[in-house]
């Protein structure tokens, strides 16, 4: 059987890490096996900061990738300030910030809309008009944010009439990184402006989680689909035998970001709290960039200096040898306007290892959901304390019994089954 092609328009793509980068790199895995044969379009030269070289092994040999230029902002702003180093993203979240950084933040608010790859919008669909209308492809997909891919996807449907899935990662207008820029009303409405062209014309939406599902619902008047992220089985190690990495009786790992919206500090004074009188060994690991202000505040703590290690980022195929070493998975989810509908990618990962979830944040909240139907842990509100203290003590390696089954759901090739069917339904 022939393959049909569809065209996945991503600003992220290996080495670029994250949950972003994943999520498509292993629909393209795993989407020949579905009938559909995929085409990567993406930059050449991303501004990104984060990278992981040991994604690219999921990249197949026959899948092509093609690479056009981009031009971002960044580079100016980076001029401005000299030595700027990563992020130019971080300055959002300096307590003191420059006339500089200041003019910067209002420059992308107010100028840059949706955002700063929007420079990328009109040549790419110059480049791709032509393979379209030549009738290359029968499907194209577009994943945000950030939210300029969509505009790219609808200016070719528009053009072409190849239908066109538009894929939500987070919310476009109601996203709550809008509400920390200091954003002029009329710039509010010409993003909800885009956004309904883009929910209107759309012949397929997808997002990721049950509340981002009906809120993209309600603005939209159509139907949304859910399509979660996932694990990859290949991904995990195949040895079973103790890496070295676990070395004592209770060893908890938190994978990920640390940064503004992510607050650790609850864990860590009920984790003191739980620990310091006991003569059990104990550990907890930051696995992933963290916040100076996190990293001082265990140095100035003697007792929580010797029993928390900062591990720094390490590749995705690493993180699951700390999977493997530990008891517990603690899971910090944001307390934001979009708090209810953020389930982490990391989080499938966590539900597939069957180690035991500890998550601070939203009880009533999807992620929350999920490990309850999967009964795969708790998930309790940072501010209670002593609750947390309770379940830390009281843990025991045998206090759950994963659904594997309900887990399965969540395989990258169940996901891909399932986007190749939504496919059939808008190019039959």
């Amino acid at each position: 059987m022939s393959l049909r092609r569809v065209l996945i328009i991503t600003y992220y793509w290996p080495p670029s890490a994250g949950s972003g980068v994943q999520r498509w790199l292993k629909f393209a895995k795993y989407l020949p096996e579905y009938g559909w044969e995929p085409t990567i379009f993406t930059p050449e030269n991303p501004d990104f900061e984060l990278q992981d070289p040991s994604l690219e092994k999921d990249i197949s040999p026959q899948l092509e990738v093609i690479k056009f230029p981009i031009w971002e902002p960044y580079g100016l702003f980076k001029k401005l300030k000299g030595n700027l180093k990563g992020d130019p993203a971080t300055i959002l979240e300096k307590k003191e910030k420059s006339l500089i950084d200041r003019l910067a933040i209002w420059l992308r608010a107010n100028l840059l809309i949706p955002d700063p790859r929007v420079f990328w919008v009109k040549p790419s669909v110059s480049f791709l008009e032509d393979s379209m209308v030549k009738g290359h492809y029968q499907a194209i997909i577009t994943t945000g944010p950030p939210h300029s891919m969509h505009l790219i996807g609808l200016q070719l449907h528009e053009k072409t009439g190849i239908p066109w899935l538009a894929d939500f990662r987070d919310p476009w207008s109601k996203w709550e990184f809008l509400d920390t820029l200091p954003m002029l009303s009329w710039v509010l409405k010409r993003h909800q402006t885009l956004e309904s062209r883009v929910l209107a014309k759309a012949s397929a939406i997808t997002t990721i989680s049950p509340t981002f599902q009906k809120d993209l619902k309600k603005l939209a008047n159509r139907e949304v689909h859910l399509l979660t992220n996932g694990f990859d089985s290949d991904d995990f190690p195949t040895f079973s035998q103790n890496t070295g990495l676990k070395e004592k009786d209770l060893e908890i790992v938190y994978s990920g970001i640390i940064d503004a919206i992510r607050n650790p500090l609850p864990f860590l004074e009920a984790f003191k709290k739980a620990f310091e009188p006991s003569a059990f060994s104990v550990r907890f690991r930051f696995v992933g960039k963290v916040s100076s202000a996190v990293e001082q505040f265990v140095k100035n703590d003697n007792w929580l200096e010797r029993h928390v290690e900062f591990i720094g980022y390490v590749s995705h195929q690493r993180v699951f040898e700390y999977y493997q070493a530990a008891d517990i998975l603690l899971l910090i989810l944001t307390t934001t306007k979009n708090a209810q509908g953020n389930i982490p990618g990391k989080l499938f990962e966590y539900l597939a290892s069957g180690k035991t979830i500890l998550g601070l944040g939203d009880p009533n909240g999807d992620a929350a959901s999920l490990i309850h139907q999967a009964q795969a842990g708790k998930i309790i509100e940072p501010n209670k304390q002593d609750e947390i203290v309770s379940f830390l003590k009281g843990y025991k390696s045998s206090d759950h019994a994963t659904d594997k089954s309900l887990i399965n759901r969540f395989s990258r090739k169940n996901l891909s089954s399932q986007l190749a069917q939504i496919l059939e339904n808008i190019a039959p």
